[in-house]
């Protein structure tokens, strides 16, 4: 392999053994086969031991590099490998569009890794720069305190791509956090730091062959894991969680526009007799499962298309006959916007409040839109080559002001994040206004067998993190309720059809990351790089 990684590493002082010399023989090789498998730690595979040692033998790497330049390099290509797979679900987006080939999904992923491999490049070149070749816990402490801040500039840097975080391999099964508690009181791209520490610094123990220190060290982080979550409390509100079961080719499918609004409304009525559910109660639909225009003052031939009798009004009459007049819902749809010539200029991804009286009571506008989703950029050079964007429209979404909590009264104060938007630590709650549990309507059924368990488990973080449940839905998986421990509560898995009935669990007091948001997992960041001059302080003759 040509480029600064075919360069020799330095052997350093430790002594070298079969896995080490292996290693250093042949850097780049190492650097891409340790990318593929720290991907590996997050679901549904979940090997997180594997994750760990991955990114621990990658961070062994760099002090034994020639020159910063060349922990760049291999930063690289670890990121590009770590992306590529832990990415590879977004080409099968590109099976249910007609615009643009299937194929270019498969093509799409590795250019996309090109660009987020940057970040652990960045990583792995200022912990090279800043601990050298000394190696021990400088080095380790400067890799931890380099990676929680390159993740945090990916999460922002060109609207931000802050998918899969490593800490996400910390995330334990669905009745317990993990490790993951921690992030109240760090961020989680202070615990992905923190799992960059533990891998690395197990992987310095396994190297100076401390066998004791390394098995007392994995038994804990083992114990972390699988550590009982706190005692469930039981909220107030009832819910009622709607999956319909809608396969992704069928959602936007004017054929079956109507048989989808039957689902969610059949799927949405109160149970009677010995199982009767509330009369008061919360109803969630997923995001676009329903083609219906809600609003009322858009040209005629807008409802003509998509919207029963051609009626808002009777939309929402049925909606309230379904649900019933002491409920409330909370639906996905989207809301129209027109020029001055009436002609249509833009739309937005939204939440709808509707009433058990039919009255649309409120909205939300979807604030971080998908790239290449949800808005084409440049189209005006894209478009003409053959690009569009995945989901189907020539009229790109427009995005909404930010993060909001939607007073519904008697059913509480819901913080609204639709789909992707409950990817971004720190940016899902209006601090000024604490809702008292998130609502995340989303449409999973784009991203085959790896994206909706990925998706989910990030929601399961933002709850941790903010302390606060997050209620949950989709047209096809994966819904739940989830408490502010991250426990899941309910689910209902891919594929299937049904609803949950249950409570909304309740929020916990504002936890420390809710009060001062990123800066706490940056103060994370220059505690371990603080640390890491100290220790190379330590370390001069």
């Amino acid at each position: 392999m040509t480029g600064p990684a075919a360069e020799p590493l330095n052997g350093g002082p430790l002594k070298v053994g079969r896995l080490r010399a292996a290693l250093l023989r042949r850097p780049a090789w190492a650097a891409l086969a340790l990318g593929v498998v720290s991907a590996t730690g997050f679901v549904p595979l979940g090997l997180w031991p594997l994750a760990l040692l991955a990114i621990g033998l990658f961070a062994w790497l760099l002090p034994h590099t020639s020159s910063p330049k060349q922990a760049a390099w291999l930063g690289w290509l670890f990121g590009w490998a770590h992306f590529t797979l832990g990415n590879n679900w977004i080409a099968t987006a590109f099976t249910y569009q007609a615009n643009m080939p299937a194929v270019l999904g498969w093509a799409a992923v590795p250019l996309l890794a090109v660009y987020l491999a940057v970040y652990p490049m960045l990583a792995a070149f200022g912990a090279r720069r800043l601990a050298g070749t000394r190696g021990g816990h400088a080095s380790v402490l400067a890799f931890a305190g380099c990676w929680i801040v390159a993740e945090w500039l990916r999460s922002w840097v060109f609207t931000g791509y802050s998918w899969n975080p490593f800490g996400m391999v910390l995330l334990g099964p669905f009745d317990r956090p993990g490790l993951a508690a921690l992030v109240p009181v760090m961020g989680t791209y202070a615990l992905s730091g923190l799992a960059v520490l533990l891998g690395a610094g197990l992987v310095l123990l396994l190297a100076q062959r401390r066998w004791l220190p390394a098995g007392l060290a994995a038994a804990l982080v083992t114990a972390g894991m699988y550590w009982p979550a706190p005692a469930q409390e039981d909220g107030t509100l009832p819910v009622t969680v709607v999956q319909p079961g809608i396969p992704q080719p069928r959602i936007n499918d004017p054929l079956f526009y109507e048989a989808n609004f039957q689902r969610l409304t059949d799927l949405s009525r109160r149970a009677v007799g010995f199982d009767a559910t509330p009369a008061r109660r919360l109803v969630m639909w997923p995001e676009a499962g329903m083609a219906d225009y809600l609003e009322e003052g858009y040209p005629q031939r807008h409802y003509d298309r998509t919207t029963a009798l051609g009626s808002p009004v009777y939309a929402r009459y049925l909606i309230a006959r379904a649900i019933g007049r002491d409920a409330m819902l909370l639906t996905g749809g989207q809301r129209l916007e027109f020029g001055a010539d009436r002609r249509l200029s833009g739309a937005r991804n939204s939440v709808l409040a509707v009433d058990g009286s039919g009255q649309l009571v409120g909205y939300y506008d979807k604030a971080h839109l998908v790239p290449y989703g949800e808005y084409l950029p440049m189209r005006d050079l894209l478009e003409p080559l053959g690009l569009s964007r995945l989901v189907p429209g020539s009229v790109d979404f427009l995005p909404g002001p930010g993060p909001q909590t939607m007073d519904l009264g008697a059913f509480g104060k819901a913080g609204l994040q639709i789909c992707y938007e409950i990817i971004f630590s720190g940016q899902v709650v209006d601090g000024d206004n604490r809702p008292d549990y998130i609502s995340n309507g989303s449409s999973d059924g784009w991203f085959g067998a790896a994206g909706p368990p990925q998706h989910f488990a990030q929601a399961r973080m933002r709850a941790i993190e903010e302390g606060l449940p997050v209620i949950r839905a989709t047209p096809s998986g994966i819904s739940g309720v989830i408490d502010a421990h991250g426990v899941v509560r309910h689910f209902l898995a891919t594929g299937e059809a049904g609803r949950i009935d249950t409570l909304v669990p309740p929020a916990l007091p504002p936890t420390l990351f809710a009060r001062l948001g990123n800066m706490l997992a940056l103060s994370w960041a220059a505690l371990f790089l603080l640390l890491a001059l100290v220790a190379l302080r330590q370390a001069r003759p």
